[in-house]
């Protein structure tokens, strides 16, 4: 998976495995710091997120913003 420039404008296009866990996290980082809410509904899935949630490198403010909904979500289906 490549992600579009507006996500990951830094640098040359990166081909993203998913099936490689450090991926997946740079993935979700990125997605999180820069894309859109429909960069979000495309590319991160709930289950995978509250998954990986405590090993990303966020920004206090993105990590403030997510935190209750990843709660709620693991309250919901532990």
């Amino acid at each position: 998976m490549v992600l579009p420039h507006w996500v990951r404008w830094s640098g040359e296009p990166i081909v993203y495995e998913l099936a490689n866990p450090r991926h997946v996290r740079s993935v979700y980082e990125q997605v999180l710091r820069e894309g859109t809410d429909a960069d979000v509904r495309r590319y991160v899935r709930a289950d995978t997120l509250i998954e990986v949630w405590p090993d990303l490198f966020l920004p206090a403010y993105v990590r403030a913003a997510w935190e209750p909904w990843v709660r709620r979500r693991r309250t919901q289906h532990p």
